[in-house]
């Protein structure tokens, strides 16, 4: 320790901590984005809702598409883009599971709908930030 410095005081342990077998499937998804989920990435990326979005998100033993941990909302996806037919009854759960923890999950409901209505669906998402944003602030 330098003269006039303070002793450094050890950071307290995380609470809250990914197993790192997810946190690895994570990151190894976000290089293998499906097509409609790289369109919806360049459409949320940087901020562009006025919300940072995060990609291929570990929450506790699920990973997520799309979360913006400020407004508590998450985008997944179902139909052809996301797997096999048995993959509905996970997707479902996992559905429940984050909307029993107050996530709002946004499902749109094939890939089809992203080629669509891209715009739609952003648009949506944004607002409904902006209304948890507001919720938030009253309370």
């Amino acid at each position: 320790m330098r003269e006039g410095e303070k002793p450094r005081t050890p950071k307290p342990p995380k609470t809250h901590r990914i197993l790192p077998a997810i946190l690895q499937r994570s990151r190894d998804f976000r290089h293998r984005l499906t097509p409609t989920e790289t369109k919806i990435w360049k459409a949320v990326r940087g901020r562009q809702l006025g919300f940072k979005v995060r990609r291929q998100h570990p929450i506790d033993g699920f990973i997520v598409a799309f979360y913006c941990a400020e407004a508590n909302r998450v985008i997944e996806m179902d139909g052809d883009s996301h797997g096999p037919r048995d993959q509905v009854d996970c997707d479902l759960a996992k559905t429940r599971w984050l909307e029993e923890r107050g996530c709002r999950v946004i499902r749109p409901a094939a890939a089809q709908e992203v080629e669509v209505d891209l715009a739609g669906l952003v648009e949506g998402k944004r607002r409904l930030c902006e209304e948890m944003m507001g919720a938030k602030g009253t309370a």
